[in-house]
């Protein structure tokens, strides 16, 4: 008798196990924790996130159901002043609860290898575009259209293999609609591969905290058809083309450099000082002295961050221009900035 019992205990729990996962699960998919898919590679490592979501809500039904059904079934009644039933012990479930995990364990290690095996296989015809990060800033350059820009513009249904590095700090390249991320390291190029497959408008975003403007390294993406892209190549060479005066060449230096990124252009403070109205002005700095914003000053701050910071502004501006711009660039982006006074 007490063995049909709790063979009925069993099933009564297990059916409770089974409703719970269901309702759950359901629950789960319908909350849609995920933005729309875009790429390829995001049909796979979606469906696997489903299959993690539903085995989550099974182990979590288990675990729940099982302590409150025992809470409320198994709890000393009225007038109960024994001890409960004596349980030495019981090897065939010591060995299900170990054999079990230990197979889930493998099947979804397995399901994982094969993930990463697909999401990173190569195409023969995939387009290279290779990424630069830089506190705090995306370049993106594309070899073989012999262009560099600050958006990232890709044709759809086309493979592409991003080549990945930072110039400073660890970054982490991510497109959530893509489904895919990868870190960004200094010294180091890796890859990264990926199919879009929606039209439409995205975002780069960094994945890895890399300091004060870590929450605005974003860069805008576009999905284009195959002819759209063509046109915007057209287009964006024959604009780089017509880049022969200072003011023009600093001005692409601005976008393509991250300097947005800290200094806006319409009095607003972001990071850095705007650069609306500088040239020419006069800043107190961080030691109590004043200055005059001239090219000397500029350029000795574009050069040397560190050495005279305006008051109410942290040294946070990355040191490694004196090894990207030349000599030239800074005087374009002077040439620029001497643009910016109403």
């Amino acid at each position: 008798m007490v063995k049909v019992a709790v063979v009925k205990q069993f099933v009564v729990v297990s059916l409770i196990v089974a409703v719970v996962t269901v309702a759950l699960a359901a629950g789960l998919e319908s909350l849609s924790l995920l933005p729309p898919l875009a790429s390829v590679q995001g049909v796979i490592i979606d469906w696997l996130f489903g299959l993690h979501l539903k085995l989550i809500a099974f182990l979590f039904a288990l675990v729940i159901v099982f302590m409150l059904y025992s809470i409320v079934v198994f709890r000393r009644k009225a007038g109960d002043s024994g001890d409960g039933m004596y349980i030495h012990g019981n090897t065939t479930i010591e060995i299900i609860w170990t054999v079990v995990p230990t197979i889930i364990v493998v099947v979804m290690g397995y399901l994982g290898v094969v993930t990463l095996r697909d999401v990173t296989a190569s195409s023969p015809d995939e387009m290279v575009v290779e990424v630069t990060s830089t506190q705090w800033k995306w370049s993106f350059e594309y070899p073989e259209q012999g262009l560099t820009s600050t958006d990232l513009v890709l044709p759809v249904n086309r493979a592409v293999r991003f080549d990945l590095t930072a110039t400073d700090v660890i970054h982490s390249f991510w497109v959530p609609e893509f489904r895919v991320k990868q870190d960004a390291v200094p010294g180091a190029v890796n890859v990264l591969r990926l199919t879009p497959n929606v039209i439409g408008k995205y975002k780069v975003r960094c994945a890895e905290l890399c300091g004060l403007g870590h929450a605005v390294m974003l860069a805008d993406v576009r999905v284009v058809s195959s002819t759209d892209f063509n046109a915007w190549v057209g287009t964006e060479t024959a604009r780089l083309a017509t880049l022969d005066t200072p003011e023009a060449r600093g001005e692409q230096l601005y976008l393509t450099q991250g300097c947005q990124a800290c200094h806006s252009l319409d009095g607003t403070v972001v990071v850095g000082p705007s650069w609306k109205n500088i040239f020419g002005a006069e800043e107190l700095l961080d030691d109590g002295r004043m200055v005059t914003v001239d090219d000397d000053y500029i350029r000795h701050s574009i050069l040397n961050p560190g050495d005279q910071i305006v008051d109410g502004f942290q040294n946070v501006m990355p040191t490694n221009f004196s090894q990207i711009l030349s000599e030239q660039d800074v005087d374009d982006l002077i040439a620029f900035i001497r643009t910016l006074k109403d």
